[in-house]
C-alpha cells in the first residue's frame, strides 16, 4: 500500500476564463480508498477527469505507475489516453450509465464485447461479477427491472470485469437513499480495497467519506485538506470477491510509448492495436478468472457519437 500509483503535479485546468483545478499536487498510492470532497464547483470531478484522463489539463502531469513503466497521461494524445482507460481503468458514476435496452449480464460484459471477446467467455465472466456483487438471478433482467441500487451494482461490475486494478468512481451513491448508499459502497469498496486494488471516489457524502482510508477535500480548485483515517471494513458478503472473481490484472501503457512491449503476432483478422475475436491485444495479456483473458473499458456506446469516454470525451466537467 505503500507504492505510488498516480502522482499528479501541478494541475491547473481551465474552462474559458474559469480556473478548476490551481496548482493541485496530490500522490495515490496503491491499495488505498481516497475520497475526494468539495463544495459544487470546487473542482473534484475535474480532479478525478484529470487523474483518469478524461481530460488533459492546461499544464502539469498525471503520472500513473503501472508495471511497465511510468506513463504521464497529460502527455499522452486523445487516443492514448482513451486505451489506457479501456485497459487500466473502470468508472463508475452517480447515474450508472447503463444501456437501458440490454440485460444486466450484457451491459455488464460491454467492456469485453467491445473488446472482441466472444459472447458466451463475456457474458460468463459478468454473470460472475454479478453473481459476486449479489445479483444472480437477475442477469437476463433489463436495467428498467431493476432498483437503483442493484442497477449501480450491475455497473460496478461493468467496470470491474476486465480486471482493472484502479476504479473511479463520480458520485456513485448521490441518486441513492441512505441504506441503499451503504449497500452500493459495501460492493465498491469489497471489490476494489477488497483485493488489495485502488478506489478513487468522488462524493458529497461524509458517510461515503468516513468509509474510505483517506479524504482529500478541494475549495476553489485547490486541496484544503488531506487526512487518513481507518476505514470501515467491507461487508462480510463481499470477502470473497478476490478469490471467486478475479485474479490480478496487468496495467498496460499505449502502445507506441517507450515503456510499451513490442506487439506480439497478432491474430488473424485483427490489424494493428486492435484484438482479434477473443484475443487481448497484441503483446497485451490480461489474466481473468478462470483463465479467461481480459481487458478494461470503461466505455458505453451511444447511437450519435463516440464511445462513452473515448478521445474527446469531456462532458461533466
Amino acid at each position: 500500500m505503500n507504492t505510488p500509483l498516480l502522482h499528479a503535479s501541478s494541475l491547473v485546468l481551465r474552462y474559458g476564463t474559469t480556473t478548476a483545478l490551481a496548482g493541485v499536487d496530490l500522490v495515490i498510492r496503491e491499495g488505498e480508498s481516497v475520497a475526494i470532497m468539495g463544495a459544487s464547483g470546487s473542482g473534484k470531478t475535474s480532479l478525478l477527469h484529470c487523474l483518469s484522463g478524461i481530460l488533459r489539463p492546461d499544464s502539469g502531469t498525471v503520472r500513473f505507475d503501472g508495471p511497465l513503466g511510468a506513463v504521464d497521461l497529460a502527455a499522452l494524445s486523445d487516443g492514448e489516453r482513451s486505451r489506457l482507460r479501456r485497459e487500466a481503468f473502470g468508472f463508475v458514476f452517480q447515474q450508472g450509465l447503463l444501456v437501458p435496452e440490454l440485460t444486466a449480464v450484457e451491459n455488464a460484459a460491454l467492456p469485453l464485447l467491445l473488446s472482441g471477446y466472444p459472447r458466451r467467455e463475456a457474458e460468463s465472466r459478468a454473470a460472475s461479477w454479478l453473481g459476486a456483487l449479489g445479483l444472480g438471478g437477475m442477469e437476463q433482467r433489463r436495467i428498467g427491472e431493476l432498483s437503483g441500487g442493484q442497477a449501480q451494482r450491475v455497473a460496478i461490475a461493468r467496470a470491474q470485469v476486465g480486471g482493472a486494478t484502479l476504479i473511479f468512481a463520480d458520485e456513485p451513491t448521490g441518486a441513492l437513499d441512505s441504506s441503499t448508499s451503504v449497500d452500493v459502497m459495501n460492493a465498491l469498496l469489497g471489490s476494489t480495497v477488497g483485493q488489495g486494488h485502488t478506489l478513487v471516489v468522488v462524493t458529497h457524502d461524509d458517510q461515503v467519506a468516513a468509509r474510505c482510508s483517506r479524504t482529500v477535500r478541494l475549495s476553489d480548485g485547490r486541496i484544503v485538506s488531506d487526512s487518513a483515517a481507518a476505514p470501515a471494513s467491507p461487508a462480510p458478503g463481499y470477502a470473497h470477491m478476490g478469490t471467486a472473481v478475479q485474479t490480478p490484472a496487468t496495467h498496460h501503457v499505449p502502445a507506441g510509448h517507450p515503456a510499451a512491449p513490442a506487439p506480439s503476432h497478432q491474430p488473424a483478422g485483427s490489424s494493428a492495436g486492435q484484438p482479434g475475436a477473443g484475443q487481448p491485444m497484441a503483446g497485451q495479456p490480461m489474466a481473468g478468472p478462470a483463465g479467461l483473458p481480459t481487458t478494461s473499458i470503461a466505455h458505453v456506446p451511444t447511437s450519435d457519437g463516440p464511445a462513452f469516454g473515448g478521445a474527446g470525451w469531456e462532458s461533466g466537467r
